[in-house]
């Protein structure tokens, strides 16, 4: 799954209407409901959004025929692997019914094209895990996570026998670093989960 690096957008006009797609990352449902209210045009007809922020995803159609703009934007947001964004599409009628059909293509298609347009980046997923190390063995530690990009490594405290260190690294890295340190202080370090 990818997320957006920033805010993206994009204009069409489609028979005489003006549509435009604006479209962000967002961390949390209400993060991407503060945009879309920031980003909703009011002097549009209508404006039609979707969200989706892991399992949540929201849409409206903002008085449009049922189904025909906010699903397709969901639609595009899924289509294109996509999580944690938000996505408003303006529509500023042009005097030409487009029928639920054109609707469907043009909030879907502006969405889509927005969404291609963006720069994005892979969603990762975190761990954080605390491990309790003598002195001797955290330098060799430390430099070993030259090998796991993304992590990053704290010193929490010390304990009477060495140090703690809060260690947070790709989820699916995690098993090969606990092992690369039972190897390291030769199964005398503890590594647990730490509070996230």
């Amino acid at each position: 799954m990818f997320s957006l690096v920033r805010t993206e957008r994009f204009e069409q006009e489609i028979k005489k209407s003006r549509f435009l797609a604006q479209a962000a990352p967002a961390d949390s449902e209400e993060e991407a409901r503060r945009f879309i209210a920031e980003h909703s045009m009011p002097d549009a007809g209508h404006n039609c959004w979707a969200l989706r922020v892991g399992d949540v995803y929201r849409f409206s159609d903002d008085g449009e025929p049922g189904g025909t703009a906010g699903r397709p934007i969901l639609q595009a947001i899924e289509g294109q692997e996509l999580d944690r964004v938000a996505v408003v599409v303006s529509r500023w009628f042009g005097g030409i019914l487009l029928g639920a059909g054109g609707l469907v293509r043009a909030y879907g298609g502006t969405a889509a094209s927005c969404l291609k347009a963006a720069e994005r980046e892979p969603i990762v997923d975190y761990a954080t895990l605390s491990v309790a190390c003598a002195f001797a063995d955290e330098a060799r530690i430390r430099s070993s996570l030259g090998g796991f990009p993304g992590t990053r490594v704290e010193t929490t405290g010390f304990t009477p026998e060495g140090v703690r260190l809060h260690v947070t690294l790709p989820r699916d890295r995690a098993d090969a670093f606990i092992r690369l340190v039972a190897d390291i202080s030769r199964g005398q370090a503890v590594v647990e989960p730490a509070g996230e």
